[in-house]
């Protein structure tokens, strides 16, 4: 029996017979390589980011989720690249339903009380994905504002170097998330280049105009 391409495991399955497609599968989810396979510790009440999505910390929340996922081997059930498979092989769509339910459980786990209600009866990460993002990413403009005052009423004041440019750092890596950027690969006229050079200019600028006075010789 002909299995369509619908999962990183079904390149490897034959379509030969469903026995042997069955056992293939199940000898391929016990690889910890695979997506499919589960840890014992990957139970369901996993929290796995110490901030819990509230709304208007989106951009940070999702970005440490996506590096969870990574770690976890499944971030495939929130990006699309896993999609849920067809009914004709039930020992694989079995596998797919229970490491979606683990990642739904996971995203519930890591947003606040009022969101997960909103979400709790969304079928798929995936889905519970695209809507978190429709829905807290338009609140670009508000974050935006609050942290470039941040940036402009943030000096050293009695603080340590080091404690001044980690929560320099902070605020600008965080608005660095909100430019567009070019992922395409084919900018060859060097406009990327002298944009980041231009940027890595603000940062540094940033920088010195909140250290302290005492570091007058430096900023000159």
């Amino acid at each position: 029996m002909a299995t369509e391409t619908i999962s990183p495991l079904t390149d490897a399955i034959p379509s030969t017979d469903a026995t042997n497609s069955s056992s293939h599968v199940r000898s391929e989810v016990e690889n910890p390589s695979s997506p499919f396979f589960l840890h014992h510790s990957d139970n369901p009440g996993l929290v796995l980011v110490s901030q819990l999505l509230t709304g208007d910390n989106y951009n940070s929340w999702s970005r440490a989720m996506k590096i969870a996922l990574s770690v976890k081997n499944k971030l495939g059930f929130i990006d699309g690249s896993i999609p849920k498979p067809s009914g004709n092989n039930a020992v694989l769509l079995a596998y797919w339903t229970r490491n979606n339910d683990i990642v739904i459980s996971w995203i519930l786990n890591s947003v606040s009380k009022d969101i997960s209600g909103s979400i709790l009866y969304s079928e798929s990460a995936l889905e519970i994905w695209i809507e978190l993002r429709d829905r807290f990413q338009q609140s670009n403009g508000p974050r935006i504002f609050q942290l470039r005052r941040d940036l402009i009423n943030l000096a050293q004041d009695q603080t340590s170097v080091s404690v001044y440019f980690t929560k320099l750092k902070s605020i600008w890596e965080e608005l660095s998330n909100f430019r567009p950027s070019c992922n395409c690969g084919k900018c060859i006229c060097g406009g990327v280049r002298n944009l980041a050079s231009y940027y890595q200019m603000e940062y540094t600028m940033a920088f010195l105009m909140g250290l302290n006075d005492s570091f007058a010789q430096v900023r000159a």
